[in-house]
């Protein structure tokens, strides 16, 4: 007891490291390392109980999504899907025989209380695995419980990259998968000149180091980068900042009910998509009609699931949620990516056949699903899967129309070990692993 105990600790003290820096607990390393490193020592995560009760003929899965707070603007969509993946999955007789009972928490937009709630859902719902997070901060946060107590985490939100837990699936799209993409798009479409917008936290602070690495191995130049606390309204002078910088386009890190200010100050100041484009990285359908179309027609978003997606699994999709929600309620990447986590789980465990955490990790390597988005792999080396990129523009209808895809499914690189422009930025990551 007293080394769980001293697990603990340490890991509600690396939750509020998280919190506080880019970097956070475990930045730069693989699942093989840590799990190398758990097996040599005596505070391994393995060495946690668990109180899943599988004996009778339901299991308990839990859901942290922010229901309240600056973001809920976002996650509630996301905890829709979750809900409605659950009742398909249960309707078509649940998993192992089993169905599945879920126990939901509200994050509230605040890191450290999803750290609380994933505790909670860990060791006093006794969840066989947790579903939830958005912000980085958020997963961060909730990383150190997972590892301490050996639980899983679906991760369901493209980020910032240069991690992987053992304890965490990461269902959105690596840098690779979004970020790069987005600006091979700009350097293709001869943008030279870029200005950086976001939100004042782990996400945007480090996919904009990519961005500046990126733009400094292919002849772009970064010519702002600002940042605003979560939840900011007032983007007066940023955007005027932004006007007079000289930028040919803008990347936008924006999360949450900011969005809604920040475009409707630069259409205010007389900025256009036709010429100085704005893509973003977190604005989905519905925050397409938070913001107001009027705002963000013709703007580029980069992501891996749109509406709009024309394939037989995305239209049965999109019928089914629009019947359960109503019809006016948009289907997005967040959430897409979200309903397709419960089913790679699903996968998992009935490949494996338990819902023991480590056979379900070891089980997970090869696991593929027909998603809305296109198939999907699970790549068991860093618990990421293989995705398709897409770019999309805002049309009139406050949808997302492709304008760009990828070739097929992306591998994988959160370290991006792949990109010989990148290599400061993964030695970084090796040394904050050194240090941490």
């Amino acid at each position: 007891m007293a080394t769980l105990q001293r697990i603990r600790v340490a890991a509600a003290l690396c939750a509020v490291a998280a919190v506080l820096s880019t970097s956070g607990c475990g930045w730069g390393r693989t699942v093989a390392e840590k799990e190398a490193a758990d097996k040599n020592s005596t505070t391994a995560a393995s060495t946690a109980s668990s109180c899943v009760d599988t004996s009778g003929d339901t299991i308990k899965i839990g859901f942290v999504n922010s229901l309240s707070g600056t973001m809920a603007i976002s996650e509630q969509t996301v905890s829709d899907s979750l809900h409605m993946a659950v009742d398909e999955i249960n309707a078509k007789g649940g998993v192992l025989g089993k169905q599945l009972k879920v126990a939901q928490q509200d994050g509230k937009s605040e890191p450290a209380v999803f750290a609380e709630k994933a505790k909670t859902l860990i060791e006093k719902e006794c969840v066989a695995a947790v579903f939830g997070g958005w912000t980085s901060s958020s997963r961060k946060a909730m990383l150190p419980v997972f590892e301490a107590d050996n639980a899983l985490l679906f991760y369901p939100l493209q980020y910032e990259g240069m991690e992987a837990s053992p304890n965490i699936f990461y269902s959105g799209a690596a840098p690779n998968q979004q970020i790069v993409p987005a600006l091979d798009y700009l350097k293709e479409k001869g943008y030279k000149k870029l200005f950086l917008v976001g939100s004042d936290y782990v996400f945007p602070q480090t996919a904009n180091r990519v961005v500046k690495a990126y733009a400094e191995g292919n002849g772009m130049e970064v010519v702002g980068e600002e940042y605003t606390p979560m939840g900011s309204t007032d983007f007066t002078t940023i955007v005027n900042k932004l006007k007079f910088s000289g930028a040919d386009a803008v990347v936008n890190t924006l999360n949450g009910d900011s969005n809604v200010a920040f475009f409707k100050e630069y259409k205010a100041s007389g900025l256009k998509a036709e010429t100085t484009p704005v893509i973003s990285m977190s604005i989905a359908e519905e925050e397409v009609s938070a913001i107001g179309v009027d705002n963000v027609k013709g703007q580029l978003t980069a992501w891996n699931y749109y509406q709009t997606l024309d394939n037989a699994q995305n239209k049965t999709f999109v019928k089914n949620f629009k019947a359960r929600y109503g019809a006016n309620r948009p289907t997005s990447d967040p959430m897409e990516s979200a309903y397709t986590s419960v089913y790679l789980w699903k996968g998992m465990v009935e490949k494996a056949k338990s819902f023991d955490v480590d056979k379900v990790k070891a089980a997970a390597d090869g696991v593929t699903f027909d998603a809305p988005e296109g198939k999907v792999k699970v790549d068991g080396e860093n618990h990421h899967i293989y995705k398709t990129s897409y770019i999309g523009e805002i049309g009139e209808d406050k949808l997302i129309h492709t304008v760009w895809k990828s070739d097929g499914p992306i591998k994988p690189d959160p370290y991006l070990k792949t990109y010989d422009w990148a290599k400061s930025l993964s030695a970084g990551a090796d040394g904050d692993s050194a240090s941490n």
